[in-house]
């Protein structure tokens, strides 16, 4: 099974109130996130995180890092800093991946992405960076104008704060399924005419 997730920031004090997180402390959250993280992800499953996975310490990101269940895949954000030991842990990391999720082709960047490759076939952009915050409603907004003007816009924020991600690595399928809008129900070409 192939799951994504981005913007955990594990030990991040600050992230606790910027994205109004429900956890006490960074502890706290982080035992959280790995909980969930190892429900849902078994050892032989792979998961792509879209940026920020730690935010400082390297001692303590090789001891979440090596607790996560799986074959992990980073696709750098602005806050990975993945120096020394904690760079081996990772199987693969690049700023920006392209892969097949079944029959689906699924962008995968850090950042929010407008126009992306294979946009008009059908394939999926999933990003995190802007979290739950003006940044991600003016995404949105982007997005439906957009698919309003006849451009198809797959465009999906995987952050772990957003309510359809709840801190736990998803599918693509259960991605989808939480973020359908009116006009990803009308067939390409009922869009285009």
């Amino acid at each position: 099974m192939i799951y994504y997730i981005a913007d955990m920031h594990f030990g991040h004090k600050n992230i606790l109130k910027y994205d109004k997180r429900p956890f006490a402390d960074t502890e706290q959250m982080d035992e959280e996130i790995i909980r969930r993280w190892n429900e849902r992800v078994g050892d032989n499953d792979t998961v792509y995180v879209l940026g920020d996975a730690f935010f400082k310490g390297e001692e303590r990101s090789l001891a979440i890092m090596k607790r996560l269940n799986g074959h992990k895949h980073l696709i750098r954000g602005n806050h990975d800093r993945n120096n020394g030991k904690l760079l081996k842990l990772w199987e693969s990391l690049s700023e920006y991946e392209e892969l097949r999720d079944g029959e689906r082709l699924v962008v995968l960047s850090h950042y929010p992405m407008m126009f992306y490759n294979h946009q008009h076939d059908g394939a999926v952009m999933l990003y995190g960076h802007v979290h739950n915050t003006k940044e991600w409603e003016l995404v949105e907004k982007w997005q439906r104008e957009l698919w309003r003007i006849g451009i198809p816009a797959r465009i999906i924020n995987v952050g772990c704060m957003m309510e359809y991600m709840d801190y736990t690595p998803r599918t693509l399928d259960e991605i989808l399924a939480a973020n359908t809008n009116e006009y990803e129900t009308k067939t390409h070409q009922e869009v285009l005419s």
